[in-house]
């Protein structure tokens, strides 16, 4: 008999832990009432970066397994339902600003060779021409783990993927099996582990850039999408909500447009506003619930880069009684 499983929430922490199950033959019905990627997970941005490599801890350890996964998860999701979720590792640049920057960043391409383990490279290197950031320091990181994928296209495909292998994405249903909270900032609310965090991001129109590195600055990702779009984020505004942007969101655009000057004059096609879920501990909460419920939430910012590892490792949990959560990711209630 067939082990059946209910995520509540279709985001893309639900979606991707629904796609692994149904992977390894578990019956799935993801329940969400305002359908696919309503919340934060039907943004525009889609960066897939890792933390500095220095001051390790498994956390990080975790989402560079997370990201080196990528690849094979995305690929795989494609192949099942069809649709292309807009994957690429395409890399970043990271403006040096100064010789303090330039000698940190240093310290950190000697890190990264033993802690990247040669899977990926952080290197310095003199700030390019045409697609590239400005530097007052005239020199550049480039680093070569981090991907993207386009948000939307990444939801529809992994519910294209679920669907495939039989499962069901519905508004409303019967819970069979174990039950599986994916429910973004208002369920960690309603547990008491976190919240929400605002964010503000806005699409431009630039042809030619479609397989460029991404250029993040403090605070600003800017993102090269296939399609022949570059994706602007994003603001951070704890404990807000609203989906209506502002004059945080012109600024953004403005930072953008100086940090990366090929932006200038590209139109912006879209802007978005939507909250992002935060747990309190500011990382991924995710385990075995007191109640008898998973949980599986609060990627933040981190939640596209760290699913397919998060999803396999809770499928792991769920299916097999297999317990492999870094304690740093650990419920609340459970450390």
């Amino acid at each position: 008999m067939r082990a059946e499983v209910t995520v509540q929430g279709a985001g893309v922490m639900g979606l991707a832990l629904g796609w692994v199950c149904a992977a390894r033959g578990a019956r799935v019905r993801v329940i969400d009432p305002r359908g696919p990627g309503a919340g934060a997970s039907g943004g525009l941005v889609g960066a897939l970066a890792p933390h500095a490599p220095e001051r390790w801890d498994e956390a990080k350890a975790f989402q560079r397994d997370a990201l080196l996964a990528a690849g094979t998860f995305w690929e795989g999701v494609r192949a099942a339902g069809g649709v292309d979720p807009g994957w690429a590792r395409t890399g970043r640049l990271l403006p040096l600003p100064d010789r303090h920057a330039v000698a940190i960043a240093e310290a950190r391409a000697k890190a990264a060779e033993d802690l990247w383990a040669g899977a990926a490279v952080w290197r310095l290197e003199a700030a390019p021409d045409g697609w590239g950031p400005v530097s007052a320091s005239g020199l550049v990181v480039r680093e070569t783990l981090s991907g993207r994928v386009a948000p939307r296209r990444a939801v529809a495909a992994l519910a294209a993927a679920i669907r495939e292998r039989g499962g069901e994405i519905v508004p409303d249903g019967p819970e069979e099996g174990p039950i599986v909270e994916a429910t973004g900032w208002e369920g960690l609310a309603a547990r008491g582990w976190g919240g929400a965090v605002r964010g503000q991001a806005a699409l431009l129109r630039l042809a030619g850039r479609e397989t460029a590195p991404q250029i993040h600055g403090p605070g600003l990702y800017v993102v090269p999408h296939a399609d022949g779009t570059v994706a602007v984020g994003s603001t951070s505004e704890p404990g807000e909500t609203g989906p209506a942007t502002d004059d945080r969101l012109e600024a953004l655009i403005a930072r953008a447009q100086a940090l990366v000057p090929a932006l200038a004059g590209a139109p912006v096609i879209e802007r978005w506003a939507g909250a992002r879920p935060r747990a309190a501990t500011g990382r991924l909460v995710m385990g075995q619930a007191a109640d008898g419920r998973y949980v599986l939430n609060g990627g933040f910012r981190t939640g596209f880069g760290l699913a397919p590892l998060a999803a396999a490792v809770m499928a792991d949990l769920i299916l097999d009684g297999r317990d492999g959560i870094p304690a740093t990711f650990r419920l609340p209630e459970t450390r």
